[in-house]
């Protein structure tokens, strides 16, 4: 399944901070069937999205949990479009 996770309310967020997470994502995702595609951060608002291929929400967190500490507030499942 396909998930947006939303990161809220990070006050002074950095994109270099969010790629650095990122890459710790990266690292032990396999340990859990999950693939993090791509992020965006939206510094002036405090926000972070993360889309992700993961058998569920949970396994997605699990990553955000043990690579860096950071869970999401809202994960969505969601439809990739054309």
């Amino acid at each position: 399944m396909l998930f947006m996770d939303v990161h809220e309310n990070l006050t002074g967020v950095k994109a270099a901070d969010v790629a650095e997470a990122h890459q710790k994502d990266l690292a032990i995702q396999d340990q859990y069937g999950v693939d993090y595609r791509q992020y965006w951060v939206d510094e002036a608002g405090g926000r972070v999205f993360c889309l992700v291929e993961a058998p569920s929400a949970e396994a997605a967190a699990a990553v955000h949990k043990e690579a860096h500490g950071l869970l999401p507030d809202h994960a969505y499942p969601v439809t990739e479009g054309v």
